[in-house]
């Protein structure tokens, strides 16, 4: 605590010493410690969401100049300038993203008062409103709603925006909402900024969409691990595709330059039969083959056009190690992210 702050603790009176001294104990138990806005939330509602953050987060409601001294206390003077309007302080030991989150996730829809300021656009829905034809008709047509009496009651026309973001809400419009059931707010715990490990975060850097967060990572890692076999940098993740691609390439090249190694030869037999064969089917003369090379038919077009094509075997060859490298690629795709870190650490 600084000189400062401890000289205006000791003008306080007793309890709002203790407030205080509470109020900064709280702040030093959880590891993430926020300010949210309850404006808005009824005493008993705001007990059913400190009873659903039990055991996740604690919520502790106070004077906004006992909140501000406490914040002093512990040096958490970056969430001060957010204490304004009906606040309280929230801590927890989850990760600001996860309390972001459920904070959101709690929130219900609620309906709007007269002289409440719009929070986002208000819709009325096109269909059938489900009320009979009279003076409601008037009303709706009144706050700007396409309405009229059809099928023997009143119907929406087609959707219709009766009221902007920011605007303040009118006696009729509110009226006209809580007759059809229509509740454009949301209630909740309004987080306005949490600190975790001396880092302040606002809601808008939590408010990430975390499916495309990981998406975005698992496609990072797998660019990343394709680099790493293209650039033939070798790491754990992507040692064996490369041995695999060097293996298919040294027996591309073994086959194309006709090197007699043992683990070649079978290949390389094939190979000299087929195009012994596709000469011997070339050759009018029986009396001029072997015996069991007379009467050997000319291959199909397709056949012939594979025959010929064993001439180029090493392209061949190279075009179906690199397919098979891209599918392992592909299969490694889901392991990239575990390997990150060892492809550039």
């Amino acid at each position: 605590m600084s000189a400062e702050a401890e000289r205006k603790t000791e003008n306080l009176p007793q309890w709002k010493k203790e407030e205080v001294d509470e109020l900064a104990a709280l702040i030093d138990d959880y590891e993430s410690v926020g300010i949210v806005g309850i404006a808005g939330i009824p005493s008993k509602q705001l007990q059913d969401m400190r009873r659903e953050l039990y055991g996740t987060a604690q919520l502790r409601v106070s004077r906004n100049t006992l909140q501000v001294r406490a914040l002093d206390d512990v040096d958490l003077d970056d969430l001060v300038e957010h204490v304004d309007g009906q606040v309280g302080i929230i801590g927890t030991n989850e990760n600001p993203f996860s309390l972001y989150k459920e904070l959101e996730a709690s929130k219900t829809p609620a309906p709007i008062n007269e002289g409440e300021v719009a929070p986002n656009d208000i819709v009325i829905p096109e269909g059938d409103t489900g009320v009979d034809p009279g003076p409601f008709v008037g009303e709706l047509q009144s706050i700007g709603a396409n309405a009229r009496i059809e099928d023997g009651s009143i119907q929406v026309m087609e959707d219709s925006t009766v009221l902007e973001a920011g605007e303040e809400v009118s006696a009729d419009l509110a009226n006209v909402l809580n007759e059809l059931g229509i509740e454009p707010k949301e209630v909740g715990l309004d987080l306005r900024a949490v600190v975790a490990d001396g880092v302040l975060f606002s809601p808008e850097d939590l408010d990430i969409d975390v499916d495309a967060y990981e998406s975005d990572v698992q496609t990072a890692a797998a660019y990343a691990h394709n680099l790493s076999v293209n650039a033939v940098f070798p790491t754990e993740t992507t040692a064996s595709t490369l041995i695999a691609k060097a293996t298919g390439e040294a027996k591309s090249l073994g086959l194309h330059a006709a090197i007699e190694d043992e683990a070649l030869m079978p290949d390389l037999v094939s190979k000299a039969d087929a195009q012994l064969r596709a000469l011997a089917a070339q050759i009018d003369d029986e009396e001029a083959l072997p015996e069991e090379l007379q009467g050997v038919e000319a291959p199909t077009p397709a056949a012939a056009a594979a025959d010929e094509s064993e001439d180029e075997s090493a392209d061949d060859q190279d075009d179906a190690e690199a397919d098979a490298a891209d599918d392992d690629d592909d299969d490694d795709d889901g392991d990239g992210a575990d390997g990150l870190g060892a492809m550039f650490g």
